[in-house]
């Protein structure tokens, strides 16, 4: 139980990518989450501090910065879990442009979702019937291990590659993109393959795992890579040819 006189030492980013950190003195509590950390100094201390959220309750991702060093979501990360002494450091994430504050532009993390063909495209009209896919199938199963997806560019941020080589498409596309390979019903799949073959698609990472340990929906973006290496390679060794462009 934290100790109600007991105080944290936050430093948080401050300005764009030229700012700096302020301090500020935030009472701890029991139960205290980063996200309710952020909130207080907003609210109590300095209302121009800018930062996002929205559901507070894990499903949305948009409250996701850099706590200590480490790219997480704050509204289910507690205080307790990450800082043992009282000094926490708050940044916004990396690998993306600071617009204010905790604020990052997130143009590039959703645009190369679509340059890896990230959404859905079937050839059944709202007419027809639905569709059944059936659920203990192995690409089903594939399918389900990735979709929990909530776009909070925490596995992004984290990624060396992407630090490496700004092109690359990045784990959160590449896992979406692999859960529609393993979709029966979409009819994309030579496109989405060609989209993800290109240079700095799937055979430019590295396979270093950050993005899956850092994933807080307990994701595995390696493995969902990994499944279109595979997947690529052997449509090659079947004589296939993909016709990647500048998406890639």
């Amino acid at each position: 139980m934290a100790n109600p006189t007991e105080t944290l030492h936050v430093d948080v980013w401050r300005g764009g990518a030229q700012g700096e950190y302020q301090t500020f003195e935030v009472p701890r509590r029991e139960s205290q989450t980063v996200l309710d950390v952020v909130t207080y100094i907003q609210r109590y201390q300095d209302a121009t501090l800018s930062y996002r959220f929205a559901c507070r309750v894990g499903m949305c991702g948009s409250c996701a910065m850099q706590v200590n060093g480490v790219a997480r979501w704050t509204c289910r990360t507690h205080v307790a879990k990450v800082c043992p002494g009282n000094r926490l450091q708050l940044a916004p994430l990396s690998n993306l442009p600071v617009v204010k504050d905790l604020v990052v532009n997130m143009d590039d993390f959703f645009n190369k979702m679509q340059a890896a063909r990230g959404r859905f495209l079937g050839a059944s009209t709202r007419d027809e019937p639905v569709a059944l896919v059936k659920p203990d199938s192995p690409a089903r199963q594939e399918a389900e291990a990735g979709i929990e997806c909530i776009g909070c560019g925490v596995c992004y941020s984290s990624c060396d590659v992407v630090s490496w080589r700004p092109d690359f498409l990045g784990p959160a596309a590449l896992n979406r993109a692999w859960t529609l390979v393993n979709d029966e019903r979409d009819i994309d799949g030579q496109m989405r393959l060609a989209a993800v073959a290109g240079d700095a698609g799937c055979h430019a990472c590295h396979t270093q795992g950050s993005c899956t340990v850092r994933c807080p929906k307990h994701l595995s973006p390696t493995a969902s890579i990994a499944g279109l290496k595979r997947t690529v390679s052997r449509a090659v060794m079947r004589g296939e040819r993909f016709e990647t462009t500048g998406e890639s």
